[in-house]
């Protein structure tokens, strides 16, 4: 389990009246994020499938094993204070890179996406590992950055027992405007109900969907091993910058900021649990367990690079965000199927989620989010 906060730092943090001045960056992960669904729609009244809770009827096509506890909700009424610091325990530290625990001999499948990122495995139980596989559990994401886990029983554990799971990996990120289940805010839902074709309206303006970010990267202390879990899917329809540039790189550090996203929570009529915050980090961020240093920069959170003018930071910004969108030689995606759990680690890793799939078909996953350390960074070393 995460330890409570033992240690509170102090630091100089951007004043949020000046940044709201600029606070008008709205992109697709915000402009995409559904915060209602139609009832009738999910209980199978209007021509879709159910929801139908799989405990009901264990025997059930598995296409047809739905999850209704895992429904969002949205209470205008619930609010959280500010986060307070507390001391994160690195797990992947203790790890055996040999992986007996996590990738026993002869039992498992492993597929490796790309020689240095995303993986596939098949024939390991999460939900049934010990401490000692859990630790190897974190190294080894932080060694693959993406890994995705077939064939997993977590959507069909009781919600608190996949928060128990989670929890090994740090504190729960309770987010600011996602919908969660009734009783469980700590759980991050990914949900387009049946029959939600809202996204035609987006489409009749964009291109694409697409929107490379790290998880909530304004909070003071981000997310680390992250897991998301597939509970309804519809049909389907690493950084290479010259040394002298890495070496520029380091030092500076950008403001990554929550206003926009409440902000537009707020204008669609969804929810703010908290207040946003502002935080700064560095730009070049080193993990904690491997000592990898990795880009920490995206363009849905972060604003501005800290003493820099604005034509100056939007370029390195720009160049930056291009770099790790067009890098297709440093990318892995998954493709979804029944019963997977994809685990990354966001302090090395950024994602975005794709609207590929057409006819109002639900889209409904969940993502328990164990916060880390705060960024930091270690010196440059060529």
């Amino acid at each position: 389990m995460a330890p409570s906060a033992v240690e509170v730092e102090t630091s100089t943090v951007p004043d949020l009246a000046t940044l709201k001045l600029k606070a008008s960056h709205n992109g697709p992960y915000k402009e995409l994020a559904a915060n209602k669904y139609d009832p009738d729609a999910e209980a199978g009244l209007k021509g879709h499938k159910p929801a139908k809770d799989q405990r009901e009827d264990p025997h059930a096509d598995p296409q047809k094993l739905k999850y209704p506890h895992y429904l969002p909700t949205w209470d205008r009424a619930q609010k959280y204070p500010p986060l307070e610091p507390f001391e994160h325990y690195e797990h992947g530290k203790d790890a055996d890179t040999s992986y007996p625990n996590l990738l026993p001999e002869g039992e498992v499948s492993v597929t490796h996406l790309t020689p240095t990122i995303g993986t596939e495995v098949r024939g390991i139980q999460l939900s049934s590992l010990t401490a000692a596989g859990k630790d190897e559990l974190a190294r080894f994401v932080a060694e693959r950055k993406v890994v995705a886990f077939r064939d997993q029983d977590f959507a069909d554990l009781p919600i608190e027992k996949a928060l128990e799971f989670g929890a090994y990996f740090g504190r729960h990120h309770i987010h600011p405007t996602s919908g969660a289940p009734a009783g469980y805010p700590e759980i991050h839902l990914v949900h387009r109900g049946a029959g939600d074709t809202s996204v035609d309206k987006f489409f009749a303006n964009r291109t694409s969907s697409v929107a490379w970010h790290s998880d909530v990267s304004y909070e003071q202390q981000p997310p680390g091993t992250t897991f998301l879990y597939i509970l309804d899917k519809p049909s389907t329809g690493a950084t290479r910058c010259s040394p002298l540039f890495q070496q520029r790189l380091h030092g500076l550090r950008a403001t990554h900021s929550g206003i926009e996203q409440a902000e537009s929570s707020l204008a669609r009529g969804g929810i703010k649990r908290r207040e946003p915050v502002v935080n700064e980090h560095p730009i070049v961020r080193t993990h904690p367990a491997t000592g990898e240093k990795a880009l920490y920069v995206n363009p849905q959170f972060t604003r501005d690079i800290v003493g820099l003018k604005k034509e100056e930071s939007d370029a390195i910004l720009k160049f930056l965000y291009d770099h790790l969108a067009f890098g297709a030689d440093f990318q892995a995606r998954v493709k979804w199927e029944e019963r997977t759990v994809v685990v990354w680690d966001n302090r090395v890793t950024q994602h975005s989620a794709l609207v590929d799939w057409k006819d109002g078909q639900r889209r409904h996953l969940a993502r328990i989010t164990p916060q880390a350390e705060r960024p930091f960074e270690t010196p440059f070393e060529g």
